[in-house]
């Protein structure tokens, strides 16, 4: 019996699994056409044509001559590069020192020139880089292991090293096989030309590390994850170079059909319980691999189908989910960055465009637009191929069209619980302030219930630190919160009892809300349900305000059980001082890097300021430094006579 009609066999019940992910599951991609109707849908293998062939040159003459010139000339830089292999030692470093960078480095290079090399033939369609494309695909065939060797499990049978006899797919399996199919789909017959066994080489390594697995094994990313978290952005991004390799390599057309068929089912596990207000928890940095890359998955869907999934991105939900990417956006330069998600703006504004374009947010294309413009960058990871072709025949389209930024004066996503709000809407002068609720369970989760971040001109004020660079420690549960810049004290928020935030679904924010107004918002929650119970504390009600073109404050209302100790804690990206009684000064600098003072008022009668420099310096702190240099500061506010109920008042402004 065929995979795919074993597989049929058994897809309503696994479906069946996946929609008990959300007592609100709604199915939206994988609900509407049955198994065979998509069969029918799908335009036959031979019939496929998503993008030109390599040989309908009129077509490609009209391809971004900037990108592709980029592409070319990194590929001539590379054309006697002597492509490596991966050593059992460069595995074992990720168990042994916990480095993932030397392999990831090996790795995703192979990728990157192969990549480039591919773009490069189909611009000149001379042949001079088959002979390196072919030693590229057959080295790459020839690894142990696609993925990111961060990716295998930290069990003792492993011990750093893929067991090849049951591979699994992560991120980079996926990307690797997309990368080859496409390679397959522009290239094949001048492989042909070479030796069949390049093309069988592809279809049965593909078939072995990708598709089979998927069509047969239950993956964690596939639906609720054991710690009870929904799916995150693993879901569209394998699903992506999934569906990507059953379209383009899958020619039995039923099997073709049933790869599809699950792969929607999947895809619903991450869009069911995605919330309605399009709010990513994983923060801006991380839209591009979420519903950035879910967006994708329709425009191959629909590519394949002559439009046929069309209806999905009229829904609402779909809508604000792309809407999410600018409407956290602080300035040009930076966006909100709870979790793990960076401070800085980037990503593909050709897929922003692109699904600004779809749903009809001319916003968002602006948005995308006003970045559009950049060089192509030939030297980066593709971990989104198609994401190329796509771009090669909408730039100039991008280039030309209205650009400005949005920066809405307000938003408010009341699952996520992310208030956002600004002095002026549609610009980044004055005060800006985010902040936060949700729950300490959130992917890439840090403990940061209650926390906020302040900027003033679109310049950091008030910050959240961000994310370590990526260690072998930094998804282990037990080690994860050792890394201090994930830890509540490390954000904008209170020990209580000498008592940190805990991580899980149960350690959450009550009572969010939001009110608006022309004078400014107000952002009120209970933070103490963040806490476990060692900290002894009963509520404590926090409600930041930005009082447009005044300033921001910070007012807790507290009820503890017991009163040991309670400090609050504020992150600034500036040397700052206790100037005065009551008073901090933050030497904040503005575009021209000239001084402009900054005051935290508290009363001191109350707690005493102690500011201290944070010591950066760990391998994992690279990633502080790259954001903020060797610039970080914990401002500690210590009480100096703690009640069981008290108020707290903190006021942010231009001296």
């Amino acid at each position: 019996m065929k995979l795919g009609l074993l597989v049929l066999l058994f897809i309503l019940p696994f479906h069946q699994v996946l929609c008990q992910t959300d007592c609100k599951t709604q199915n939206l991609i994988s609900g509407k056409y049955s198994v065979w109707e998509l069969r029918d849908l799908l335009i036959p293998l031979s019939e496929w044509e998503p993008f030109p062939r390599i040989d309908n040159r009129e077509a490609w003459a009209k391809a971004d001559r900037q990108m592709m010139n980029a592409y070319l000339q990194f590929a001539e830089e590379h054309l006697d590069y002597d492509w490596p292999s991966v050593p059992a030692t460069l595995s074992l470093l990720i168990v042994r020192t916990g480095d993932r960078h030397a392999y990831q480095a090996v790795s995703y290079k192979k990728r990157t020139v192969l990549a480039n090399m591919i773009l490069a033939e189909i611009l000149e369609n001379k042949g001079r880089f088959i002979d390196p494309i072919v030693n590229g695909i057959w080295s790459i065939c020839e690894e142990s292991w696609w993925g990111a060797v961060a990716h295998l499990p930290q069990t003792k049978e492993l011990s750093g090293l893929m067991d090849v006899t049951a591979p699994f797919v992560d991120l980079y399996a996926g990307v690797t096989a997309g990368v080859l199919a496409w390679a397959d789909y522009f290239l094949g017959e001048k492989f042909d030309a070479i030796s069949p066994q390049i093309r069988k080489r592809i279809h049965h390594e593909v078939h072995y590390r990708i598709l089979q697995p998927v069509m047969t094994k239950y993956h964690w990313w596939m639906g609720k994850h054991i710690a009870g978290r929904d799916p995150n952005n693993w879901t569209p991004w394998i699903c992506s170079n999934w569906l990507t390799c059953a379209l383009l390599l899958e020619k039995d057309e039923t099997e073709r059909a049933v790869m599809v068929a699950r792969a929607l089912q999947v895809l619903d596990a991450f869009t069911n319980p995605y919330p309605e207000d399009g709010g990513c928890s994983e923060g801006p940095g991380y839209w591009g691999a979420a519903a950035g890359l879910l967006y994708q998955n329709v425009a191959l869907l629909n590519l394949a189908t002559n439009n046929a999934f069309s209806y999905v991105t009229e829904n609402e939900k779909f809508k604000n989910m792309g809407r999410f990417i600018y409407r956290v956006q602080i300035s040009e330069r930076y966006a909100v960055n709870f979790a793990d998600a960076g401070p800085r703006m980037g990503g593909s504004q050709n897929l922003v465009y692109r699904y600004g374009k779809t749903i009809g947010d001319e916003d968002m294309m602006r948005y995308a637009a006003w970045y559009g413009t950049s060089a192509p960058n030939a030297d980066y990871v593709r971990s989104h191929f198609a994401q190329d072709f796509f771009d090669l025949f909408l730039r100039e389209e991008i280039r030309n069209a209205p650009k400005g930024l949005p920066l809405p004066a307000e938003v408010w996503m009341p699952v996520l619980q992310v208030a956002v709000a600004r002095d002026r809407d549609g610009s980044a002068q004055g005060f800006f302030m985010a902040a936060k609720g949700g729950t300490n369970n959130e992917s890439h989760n840090h403990n940061d219930v209650g926390n906020f971040i302040v900027y003033y001109d679109g310049l950091p004020l008030l910050i959240d630190v961000g994310s370590p660079r990526y260690t072998a420690s930094t998804f282990v549960p037990e080690k994860r919160y050792e890394i201090w810049n994930l830890c509540s004290d490390y954000h904008n928020t209170p020990t209580i009892n000498g008592i940190t935030q805990s991580a899980g679904s149960e350690f959450k924010a009550s009572g969010a809300s939001f009110k608006s107004g022309k004078a400014g918002v107000v952002f009120s929650l209970d933070i103490a349900g963040a806490y476990p119970e060692a900290a002894a504390v009963n509520s404590w009600k926090r409600t930041i305000t930005l009082n447009r073109n005044k300033n921001v404050t910070v007012r807790d209302v507290t009820d503890l059980q017991q009163a040991k100790s309670v400090t609050h804690h504020l992150m600034t990206c500036f040397p700052a001082e206790v100037t005065g009684k009551g008073e901090v000064t933050i030497q904040y600098r503005d575009k021209d890097k000239n001084m402009v003072p900054m005051t935290v008022s508290y009363n001191s009668a109350q707690m005493e300021a102690e500011i201290e420099k944070v010591k950066l310096g760990e391998p994992s702190d690279d990633a502080v430094i790259a954001n903020w240099g060797d610039s970080v500061y914990r401002i500690n506010f210590k009480t100096v006579t703690p009640r069981l109920k008290d108020t707290y008042l903190f006021e942010i402004k231009k001296k």
